[in-house]
């Protein structure tokens, strides 16, 4: 069976009424950290923080605006902890040139001792793009062309067509690219440019047959090695007395199971999502996954 790293998804930094539980909208960056801080203490891989420029009106309401800068709040949390990873789930690489990006993530990986993870998707909230002067039809295009730009610079001072950039960062090559996306062209940018997967919501097809398709499109391309393919779930350990939505519950056995099920198809990086209704009940979970159904698996 595939060896499982495990990651959360920040909450309170991204509001979203889709995904984010109740408490959180009165919260703010004391939770942010101790939720950081309960994964860097529990083993968990990495944290995530995802990305909005600015919310157009009509979608507010089921956005809402807040949404912390993803650059930021990473940098803020590379001070506050020690050992976990600093992922973007997802950064829109089209809002911004991508030498901005290669530089915030260069220096965000030699600040923070080499734990930086630069996920990328290509947007889709067309006002947003249109803001900010981006044409919302290119997203792909313009999403590809930064991987390889990004990539350059990452791994030569001078990559940027003869213009230097440090600090360089730790990791050799920079921090790995994890494409984020459930789409067609996600899967084939995944498979052809990045170093992972980073599904968002479940793929047409069903995550086993999303997975062999980026391995057989991976050969195709010629691309082996280190790959991190992701994955996605909903967990709450215990009887819940309270409606939690679609999650696997129950006992670390069946838990246990659940999550083993996802490695079988390959998954090797699963982002856990743990329905709560505080702060305190959500790093309680998280610790409890940790220490009771991680060592079953």
């Amino acid at each position: 069976m595939t060896t499982l790293a495990f990651g959360v998804q920040l909450p309170v930094q991204a509001q979203s009424r889709i995904m984010a539980d109740e408490w959180e909208h009165g919260a703010g960056p004391a939770e942010i950290m101790e939720v950081a801080q309960a994964a860097d203490r529990n083993g968990f891989d990495y944290v995530g923080v995802c990305d909005h420029v600015a919310i157009p009106r009509d979608l507010a309401p089921r956005m809402t605006t807040t949404w912390y800068d993803t650059v930021s709040t990473l940098s803020w949390l590379a001070g506050v902890t020690r050992r976990v990873r600093l992922a973007s789930t997802v950064l829109v690489v089209a809002y911004r040139h991508p030498l901005i990006t290669a530089k915030a993530f260069s220096t965000l990986d030699a600040l923070s001792g080499g734990r930086a993870v630069l996920g990328v998707g290509a947007g889709h909230v067309a006002d947003e793009f249109a803001a900010l002067g981006v044409p919302f039809a290119q997203r792909g295009r313009l999403t590809n062309d930064a991987i390889v730009a990004i990539r350059a610079a990452f791994g030569d001072e001078w990559g940027a067509g003869g213009l230097g950039q440090a600090p360089r960062p730790v990791q050799p090559g920079g921090p790995p690219i994890w494409v984020g996306g459930s789409t067609p062209p996600a899967l084939r940018r995944a498979a052809r440019l990045g170093d992972g997967w980073l599904p968002q919501g479940p793929p047409p097809q069903g995550m086993a047959a999303a997975i062999r398709q980026i391995r057989d499109d991976r050969d195709a391309a010629g691309r082996d090695g280190p790959f991190a393919m992701g994955g996605m779930t909903r967990i709450y350990l215990g009887e819940a007395t309270w409606e939690t939505g679609p999650c696997t519950g129950g006992g670390p056995d069946e838990v246990a199971a659940a999550v083993a099920e996802q490695a079988g198809w390959g998954v090797t990086h699963l982002q856990v999502k743990f329905p709560a209704r505080s702060v305190g009940e959500l790093t309680d979970q998280m610790a409890a996954f940790a220490e009771e159904v991680v060592p079953r698996l």
